[in-house]
């Protein structure tokens, strides 16, 4: 890690005034992200850990007081300023460009997502939304921010852009996002988009999906050779859980064929990926069949490389989302006061990363946190404090 977590943590700006603060912030920040990777879950959680652990604790932290009550660690997440924190945990991006060349990829494909935090929903008061950029290649987040509910991701999403899109970069968003300033955000940038298409864009989905429609049904033959030899046709198959997929691809570049084309900054071509999935475990079963639309601004690409960069978006949702309510039983959090949702959250994923991230111990990441919270020893090296 570039730079410890306890150096980060204790940049983090406390919102606190005045003479009356007994816990140093950054104590309180390393004890809940200790907390989620043993896999502890609420504020007494917490209280119990630094309790259980408070004269190890003590080598590194200040504890000027001893471990804060349950209400502490309560009131001081409802009150910090979720920006404030993800800041500072995600300063280390830096210049993206410069890690994805030192991990030898030419390209990095950033998926943004929500995700509803469904635990955080009362009486009287709508769940938290979350949308997040997510790193698919390297698995680390880029940016989040929150919204009262999921139809505000629209004017959330260029926000979210504003904080860490760069030259270089893909962004793969799905149909909620397929919005024209969305685009224009992301090209003023000089990075690119593969946006989904569907009836949210109406007079684009008709356009796309009969272009397309069309495309697919000539390409038999001959015609479907010379469509995969000039990088327009691509298919992919695969057995694996008692399903077998097949993907194909197909893209197009003539704009012409899109009455909306030139409202979209940047666009070079749409396609579409038909897939589909069988079950082998029930003879009886009915394939699954499942088109998706979409429209681009990538130079110089081909079938072969949107299959895959349309598959790497999945990440955010199968690495990041899943394993939040999976592993880290996000969904069952009953914190809802104020920014604590949100700050949780931002907690999480960064326990998430830090396993991913430590190789000490070979085992998943549901593994390592079990490990975390059988060792505080092995909790601190995945920390790099010790």
């Amino acid at each position: 890690m570039e730079l410890k977590i306890l150096e980060k943590l204790n940049k983090v700006p406390d919102y606190r005034v005045g003479n009356g603060i007994r816990h140093v912030l950054s104590d309180v920040l390393m004890i809940a992200l200790l907390t989620f990777l043993s896999n502890g879950d609420s504020y007494a959680s917490m209280h119990i850990f630094g309790v259980t652990h408070e004269e190890e604790l003590k080598k590194y932290l200040s504890l000027p007081h001893g471990i804060p009550s349950q209400d502490t660690f309560e009131h001081i997440f409802a009150k910090l300023t979720p920006k404030a924190l993800s800041s500072v945990l995600r300063e280390c991006i830096g210049d993206m460009r410069a890690v994805a060349t030192e991990k030898g990829l030419s390209r990095m494909l950033v998926g943004v997502d929500g995700k509803t935090l469904r635990g955080s929903k009362c009486l009287g008061k709508k769940a938290k939304h979350i949308v997040t950029a997510f790193a698919s290649e390297l698995r680390i987040v880029l940016g989040e921010t929150a919204t009262d509910e999921k139809s505000n991701e629209i004017t959330a999403i260029p926000k979210l852009l504003e904080m860490f899109c760069q030259k270089g970069m893909i962004i793969t968003i799905d149909a909620m996002g397929t919005q024209t300033n969305i685009a224009d955000t992301i090209i003023r940038m000089k990075a690119d988009y593969v946006l989904s298409v569907k009836m949210n864009q109406p007079t684009l989905f008709n356009d796309v999906s009969v272009a397309m429609e069309s495309l697919e049904y000539n390409a038999t033959g001959e015609n479907k050779a010379k469509l995969k030899e000039a990088g327009l046709y691509e298919r992919t198959a695969e057995k694996g859980h008692g399903r077998y997929e097949v993907r194909k691809c197909y893209l197009s570049f003539d704009l012409s064929l899109l009455s909306t084309a030139v409202e979209w900054k940047g666009i070079t071509g749409f396609g579409v990926i038909v897939s589909k999935r069988e079950n082998l475990s029930k003879a009886d079963s009915i394939p699954i069949i499942h088109r998706e639309y979409f429209i681009f601004s990538v130079k110089g690409t081909n079938a072969t490389e949107m299959l895959h960069i349309k598959r790497s978006h999945w990440a955010i949702e199968n690495n990041l989302h899943w394993s939040l309510d999976v592993t880290l039983r996000e969904d069952a959090s009953r914190a809802r006061l104020d920014y604590a949702p949100v700050n949780l959250n931002i907690l999480r994923k960064e326990a998430l990363y830090l396993v991913r991230d430590d190789y000490s111990f070979k085992a998943s990441a549901k593994g390592k946190l079990y490990r975390c919270s059988l060792s505080l020893d092995y909790a601190l090296t995945v920390l790099g404090v010790k």
